[in-house]
């Protein structure tokens, strides 16, 4: 009971001093990257995953395959992935880009003194892993 009451004066709170928040103009997200994919789970539950990544100056992940589409965006520095039979792909701080499902690949940070931060996300079938690595 107290925390509905408690939840109720933060309610009032926020309805009293809405004109005050709402001055200027509503927030509005900014579209970064749309695509149409294939892979994408087809079960009648899928796990969502966000991750972020620190890639070192010259390190680089393993080869591997994604058996679902990724989406990486940039934070800081600068990715290129590598794709069987594509041209590499570079994708600097606030770009993203879609890794493809079932493609073998691996990631650069080609820098020498600078890491690399990125956020990825994807949706799986349950208990999917990440990636599947390739040797």
């Amino acid at each position: 009971m107290r925390i509905v009451h408690i939840l109720g004066v933060a309610v009032a709170a926020l309805m009293v001093n809405a004109p005050v928040l709402a001055q200027g103009p509503p927030a509005r997200p900014n579209l970064l990257l749309q695509e149409t994919v294939e892979g994408m789970p087809r079960g009648e539950r899928q796990q969502v995953s966000i991750l972020t990544a620190t890639i070192a100056p010259g390190q680089a992940t393993v080869f591997h395959t994604h058996r679902f589409p990724v989406a990486v965006y940039i934070l800081e520095g600068a990715f290129t992935l590598e794709m069987d039979g594509r041209a590499p792909v570079t994708v600097r701080a606030g770009e993203s880009m879609l890794e493809p499902p079932n493609l073998r690949m691996t990631g650069y940070n080609r820098s020498a003194t600078e890491p690399m931060r990125v956020v990825i996300f994807y949706v799986a079938e349950p208990g999917t892993p990440f990636l599947d690595p390739l040797h």
